[in-house]
């Protein structure tokens, strides 16, 4: 069975993706960046940006009947090399005990202010 997460963003549409799609016991979260999707904002903070990111990311998992327990995979892509001391301890709140196999990337985003986008892929563990 195959169920599709949106965050309600109007880009999904315009460019044809989901925040997320369950298929089976995976869920696949597509890249996200640090919008405050309440206010459709971008904060200036890289750390606010990443803390952005981890809320959307644990929203879709959640609406697909997922946590952050269940996340294998994690790809972390930021603008400046900079960034990854700044950003591994907030990571790491979240992942410090489950220990994803995780890559981080330096490149350019979309978007001048966006300095992170974080995506995830969780395999729902047995009950």
């Amino acid at each position: 069975m195959r169920k599709l997460i949106s965050t309600g963003s109007p880009f999904e549409k315009t460019a044809g993706y989901s925040r997320a799609v369950v298929q089976g016991e995976w869920c696949f979260v597509a890249g996200t960046t640090g919008y405050d999707y309440a206010t459709m904002t971008m904060p200036e903070s890289v750390e606010d940006q990443t803390r952005n990111c981890l809320a959307t990311i644990g929203k879709a998992l959640a609406q697909g009947g997922f946590s952050f327990a269940d996340v294998v995979r994690a790809h972390y892509y930021i603008t400046d090399q900079s960034y990854a001391d700044i950003v591994f301890p907030i990571l790491g709140e979240t992942f410090g005990d489950i220990r994803p196999a995780a890559t981080m990337i330096v490149c350019q985003l979309n978007k001048p202010e966006m300095k992170i986008e974080i995506e995830v892929t969780a395999l729902r563990r047995p009950a």
